[in-house]
């Protein structure tokens, strides 16, 4: 599968403007991730992979698409609720599916005129679809269209990637704007780099974010006893 393409324009580019983030790419090296060029299918990934685990959505997406055959809107609609659901996915996704290739076969929502509007024009329009929040809409853009400037607030490790780089204790609206600024034209590569730092890819680093205080142990009632 193909993965999201950038090089040593963006590399330079980001290495000029931030001292730090320099240092975490020359330490972790290229990154690769996967991507998928297909609109429809990296919807219908999105909705199906929402609140259960990396090893889960490969499992049940890999069973969908050996029951559909091809993931669009026409292999969707012909499953049916109940054949989505016997491959795992949840009735609840299985109608946000089913909403969305209703749509794109009846042409309210043209894929085609989606993947050329602007960013923001296409995260609406995206988000507008049953079970697609402006997060999800953002990991399409950035996963499927390969939008070079996707830095999405609204993603834990994203700012969790920030507070290890940066000793920030929090990541304000503020704070990400301005490593937004820093960043473009190219903060999809930066999105990469801290997704990367997140997880782990530099030892000894860590996160800087207050640690919670342990709750104290309640009263014991003696009600009952």
């Amino acid at each position: 599968m193909a993965c999201f393409a950038y090089g040593e324009t963006e590399l330079a580019y980001l290495r000029s403007r931030d001292e730090r983030l320099a240092w975490a790419i020359d330490a972790i090296g290229p990154v690769r991730r996967e991507v998928d060029d297909d609109l429809f299918s990296s919807v219908a990934h999105q909705i199906v992979g929402q609140q259960i685990s990396t090893k889960a959505l490969a499992t049940i997406w890999a069973r969908m698409r050996g029951r559909l055959g091809t993931v669009d809107a026409a292999h969707v609609l012909a499953a049916g609720r109940d054949g989505l659901q016997s491959a795992g996915i949840s009735y609840r996704k299985a109608d946000y599916l089913i909403d969305f290739a209703e749509r794109v076969e009846g042409g309210a929502f043209d894929l085609e005129a989606v993947a050329t509007l602007p960013d923001e024009q296409a995260i609406s329009a995206l988000a507008s679809l049953r079970g697609v929040g402006r997060w999800t809409a953002e990991m399409i853009l950035l996963f499927c269209l390969e939008r070079p400037d996707v830095l999405s607030y609204d993603d834990l490790a994203i700012q969790r990637g920030m507070r290890m780089l940066y000793h920030h204790r929090r990541i304000t609206p503020q704070l990400f704007a301005r490593y937004r600024r820093r960043y473009s034209p190219y903060g999809s590569v930066a999105s990469l780099y801290l997704w990367e730092i997140a997880g782990g890819a530099i030892p000894g680093m860590r996160d800087w974010a207050p640690r919670s205080k342990p709750k104290s142990k309640p009263i014991e009632s003696k009600r009952g006893r």
